[in-house]
């Protein structure tokens, strides 16, 4: 199993967005390199709250099925961020992909109601026939939900969208069987632990069972604390991957 990695980013520029923007891209030309943990020269130190909250993230071990690589966080939704992007990768294909953003903000957020926050988009491709269920975005919800308080996560202003969108393929694509790709967007507060510091590795691990669940991976037992992720919560058939009893 692979230790998680990712990108810093402490821009102290005052500009912020909106959570939609979390999927925003960074100039190419950017000359800074993400990876250094250094604050402009205007700016106060990285804050030790945020330091350890990303230093949690990095030493989480996850299952071999899922790959992470280093993404560049978002620029303008918080004065510091950090962002990892993972799939579930079985042999060459890509099962479900996603990308999870750790924002904070040491003055505190309104809309947060706390100093950090969860941005996260999980991707994943389902069987046509599950688009016209009328359950399935209570269903994806209830994954997200599921794995927080499987793995007894205290969280809130839980908000975010469950989308469907199906394709149908013509002429020299006609072969092509129909697809329906789902997306979950999503955004939670985490609560903050002693020093301010949100369990933010147990956050990540419960964010993988998530990307393991909507790739249709049965639960695995997590050999450090006997916690089985994904239990209890609905799945429903992939177009891609293992199919289970």
């Amino acid at each position: 199993m692979a230790a998680a990695q990712g990108h810093f980013s402490d821009h102290s520029d005052g500009n912020r967005g909106t959570e939609k923007a979390a999927g925003d891209r960074v100039d190419p030309k950017d000359p800074k390199d993400p990876t250094t943990p250094t604050a402009p020269p205007e700016a106060d130190p990285v804050p030790a709250a945020f330091r350890r909250a990303v230093e949690a993230l990095r030493a989480v071990r996850l299952r071999p099925e899922i790959e992470v690589d280093p993404t560049r966080p978002p620029q303008r939704l918080a004065p510091y961020a950090y962002a990892l992007e993972a799939a579930v990768v079985d042999g060459e294909e890509d099962l479900a992909d996603g990308r999870l953003v750790l924002l904070h903000d040491p003055a505190g957020h309104d809309a947060w109601k706390g100093t950090f926050r969860l941005v996260t988009l999980i991707r994943a491709e389902l069987e046509p026939e599950m688009a016209s269920d009328p359950l399935l975005p209570e269903v994806c919800w209830s994954w997200l939900t599921g794995a927080l308080e499987t793995r007894g996560l205290a969280y809130g202003e839980a908000s975010g969208t469950v989308t469907m969108a199906g394709s149908h393929y013509f002429g020299g694509l006609a072969e092509r069987r129909p697809a329906t790709q789902i997306e979950i967007r999503a955004s939670w507060t985490p609560k903050e632990g002693p020093a301010g510091v949100p369990d933010t590795g147990t956050h990540l691990a419960a964010w993988c069972d998530l990307l393991c669940q909507v790739a249709g991976l049965p639960p695995s037992v997590d050999p450090a604390s006997g916690t089985t992720s994904g239990a209890g919560v609905v799945s429903l058939p992939q177009r891609r991957g293992p199919q289970h009893p």
